[in-house]
């Protein structure tokens, strides 16, 4: 999930994976594969996301934490409050790349 977010922070401050991968000091391929969930993040990657985008690690957090164990109900209502979110953000950023083709 947290991929997901990562991704979405990007696009929402409308930049290119080259961009971010140079801000963060790793290849753009790297970058493309934690966006994809193919790899894992770094706590290290976390802080310099919360440092370009000046977003609290402990926010970025949020969107993965105890997702997948699905144990407690307070772990349930995380997950589907993180999607929500997500969506949310999804949603806009899709909206803001149509505004501006138009």
């Amino acid at each position: 999930m947290i991929n997901r977010a990562l991704k979405v922070i990007r696009q929402f401050h409308e930049m290119k994976q080259v961009e971010l991968a140079e801000k963060l000091d790793i290849s753009k391929s790297y970058l493309s594969e934690i966006e994809s969930g193919k790899k894992p993040i770094s706590l290290e990657l976390l802080n310099k996301y919360s440092n370009t985008f000046e977003i609290p690690v402990s926010s970025l957090i949020f969107f993965s934490e105890n997702i997948g164990k699905g144990t407690l109900s307070s772990s349930k209502f995380k997950k589907v409050v993180a999607s929500k979110i997500v969506n949310v953000m999804e949603w806009f950023v899709s909206k803001h790349e149509k505004s501006i083709e138009t």
